[in-house]
């Protein structure tokens, strides 16, 4: 009797995964992942007082946007997503963006899917250390706190003040702060090299290295611009 149930959960966490599966595998080429990028920053940043408070966003050292994160839960829970990070440049400027991967994991009896844009805005230069080095855990490389949301940073609280990172959320309509501590984020070497060449490092991207840009991902990097300068 348990091992038929367990055959039919497994079947409903396969159709629930099939659909979803074809939808990203139909639009993951970099060009396509930095367009939803901006389009996320576009859609946030113009909602009325809903938006990333823009002292913040002033403040910040680098940023990472990963659209349509995908929560799975099923048994063992997890989410995978993939996106765009950018530093802020010596002279107050953004970089060109590096491709990043996005992932975690939960344990418990649980199944459903669901689709999550989210935002990581970090504060210090040991944030930007550590995603140059590869690979960055939300929570253990550095403090994270679910952020504020407004046009101004006043609602933080006083433990959020003190995170290194702020991070947000934005599934079904609703934009919040959201806390995702364990999340890994990793420089996805593959998408670098299909845009940047072989062989380009993160720092190199990073540091302005780079040249013949696609106009997708510039347009990250001047959405940015745009909006970390009102």
């Amino acid at each position: 009797m348990f091992k038929t149930s367990l055959h039919r959960l497994l079947l409903v966490g396969a159709a629930l995964l099939l659909p979803i599966a074809s939808v990203h595998a139909d639009d993951d080429t970099p060009q396509a992942r930095a367009q939803s990028a901006v389009r996320v920053l576009n859609e946030i940043e113009q909602a009325p007082d809903k938006a990333i408070p823009s002292d913040l966003l002033k403040d910040a050292r680098a940023i990472a946007v990963i659209p349509d994160v995908l929560k799975v839960g099923f048994v063992f829970g997890g989410r995978r997503g993939e996106g765009l990070v950018s530093v802020k440049s010596p002279d107050g400027t953004w970089s060109n963006p590096s491709f990043i991967s996005f992932g975690g994991g939960s344990v418990g009896f649980q199944i459903g899917v669901s689709s999550t844009d989210v935002i990581l805005v970090f504060r210090t230069q040991r944030g930007v250390d550590s995603i140059v080095n590869g690979k960055f855990t939300v929570g253990a490389d550095a403090s994270a706190a679910a952020g504020p949301v407004g046009r101004t940073a006043s609602a933080a609280t006083d433990q959020q003040l003190k995170a290194e990172i702020y991070s947000y959320s934005r599934a079904r309509g609703l934009f919040a702060g959201v806390a995702l501590d364990g999340s890994v984020l990793k420089i996805d070497q593959d998408a670098n090299a299909a845009v940047y060449g072989q062989g380009i490092t993160p720092r190199r991207i990073f540091e302005g290295g780079v040249n013949n840009v696609p106009p997708a991902v510039v347009k990250f990097r001047d959405a940015l611009e745009e909006y970390t300068s009102k």
